[in-house]
């Protein structure tokens, strides 16, 4: 009887290697959520502001998340470690109209609280442009992160905003998207570009404020006249299946192509980039090495040019010169920072701009950390006792009484009185709740769930 075929390339259990394909999504990758905490109260405007930050950090995000009105942000945080999100984004709506945005690593911390004093939608970006780039094949893979004076030169420990506080911040921007390795990294994979941009003030006033701006990466070639360029695009068009009339160049009243090429009647002849007349941005033009076949002899070829000690032929590089043009694609934001927490939109507070607290008041709160971190291990370890405690009595009594052991305490190293949704007490998602709390309308949700 023939052995049956184990298969161990494709299936469960295969000893694959992990290859890291560029331009592919990878599992060590870090992925992110973009929340809007309080999805009924922040406004249409805050709500398009974080569909376009998804866009952003697109493929490692969740682009069709749905946020619900009772949803907590305990919900999210429970979720992390399955799913492998690495970053929180948090939009929110202060009481004072105030838009936040809280950047948290998951599952520990720390979180970055900053407010957007300004930001401008995609839709608004491509509005105020001439010739706007829709979103394509731009968001397959994850943008180039630039960042610019995030470090002072004269900042030190003591400064208003410390080194170590611009070191945090540069890690925590950083670990957004993952590495690129400049010798591995296929250049055509790189296709949009996020900017960074920390307002360098003249003088150590204490604040940390960041530009956020985000472009699409488009070339073209040099040293071919803008007519040329047209018909290799026009031509691209006819061979593609979704073909538009509009990028056809009109030649019905010209006579020969040659009259299109020139220019017309009173053309100057053939005219490039560089014969135009006007002055060239050279800054802007990369070489680009295009791929070629390479020939490959047999051993008998070899052998034979060994003998006749032929020189092996050089290859020619297929260099080409090609203009770089950013695009902007949006949305773009102005960040403060305001307050950097310890834990994941909790705990002590590192840093804060407005407050700042004396030698004594930090030991006080150093002290009363300290009994609140010792009050949890202690609820902790009475959680895990009771949960042991109902299984051995399940054992005990045969399997019996599962009804009544179904609700077990659930068991969790977080604390649900430390998370706060909006970061700020009194907001308006908690002022929504603790209304519908005053009118009874939790208790009409429970008797409906329950008659269902």
């Amino acid at each position: 009887m023939a052995r049956k075929r184990t298969k161990k390339r494709t299936h469960v259990g295969a000893n694959n290697p992990d290859v890291d394909t560029a331009g592919h999504a990878n599992a060590k990758n870090p992925k992110s959520m973009v929340i809007r905490i309080g999805a009924g109260e922040v406004g249409s405007s805050v709500s398009q502001l974080a569909a376009d930050v998804r866009k952003v950090m697109e493929p490692g995000t969740a682009s069709r998340l749905k946020e619900r009105r009772g949803n907590r942000l305990r919900d999210y945080a429970v979720m992390c470690g399955p799913l492998g999100v690495t970053h929180l984004m948090l939009f929110s709506r202060s009481e004072g109209g105030n838009t936040n945005l809280r950047m948290a690593l998951a599952p520990r911390g720390p979180t970055l609280n900053f407010r957007v004093e300004k930001y401008s939608l995609c839709k608004d970006v491509q509005r105020a442009q001439r010739h706007p780039k829709s979103g394509g094949k731009e968001y397959i893979t994850p943008p180039l992160l630039v960042m610019n004076n995030f470090t002072r030169p004269d900042s030190d420990a003591k400064s208003k905003v410390p080194r170590h506080l611009e070191t945090l911040a540069t890690t925590v921007f950083q670990s957004l998207f993952p590495p690129i390795n400049p010798q591995a990294t296929p250049l055509k994979t790189i296709r949009r570009v996020l900017l960074l941009n920390r307002e360098q003030s003249e003088e150590d006033d204490g604040t940390f404020i960041v530009n956020f701006r985000h472009y699409a990466i488009t070339t073209r070639s040099t040293g071919v006249s803008k007519p040329l360029r047209r018909l290799n695009a026009a031509e691209q068009f006819l061979s593609s299946k979704t073909s538009r009339k509009g990028k056809m160049p009109n030649l019905g009243k010209l006579e020969d192509v040659a009259d299109y090429m020139i220019g017309g009647e009173n053309g100057e002849g053939y005219v490039t980039d560089a014969t135009s007349g006007s002055e060239l941005d050279t800054d802007n033009e990369i070489e680009v090495v295009g791929s070629t076949t390479r020939k490959v002899l047999s051993a008998k070829a070899r052998q034979a040019a060994a003998q006749n000690e032929a020189e092996p032929e050089e290859e020619e590089e297929n260099v080409e010169r090609r203009a770089v043009k950013l695009v902007e694609l949006g949305p773009r934001m102005r960040l403060r920072l305001t307050k950097v927490e310890e834990g994941l939109c909790s705990g002590k507070v590192m840093w804060h701009e407005y407050i700042h607290k004396s030698k004594e008041e930090i030991k006080e709160l150093e002290k009363r950390w300290e009994k609140r971190r010792q009050e949890k291990e202690a609820r902790r370890k009475e959680q895990k006792e009771n949960v042991e405690r109902k299984k051995k009595a399940k054992a005990q009594s045969g399997g019996k009484g599962d009804d009544e052991d179904e609700d077990e305490e659930y068991y969790t190293d977080m604390d649900v009185d430390e998370f706060d949704s909006e970061g700020l007490a009194g907001d308006a998602e908690y002022q929504v709740n603790e209304k519908m709390e005053e009118d009874g309308e939790w208790e009409d949700e429970a008797e409906e769930i329950a008659n269902s």
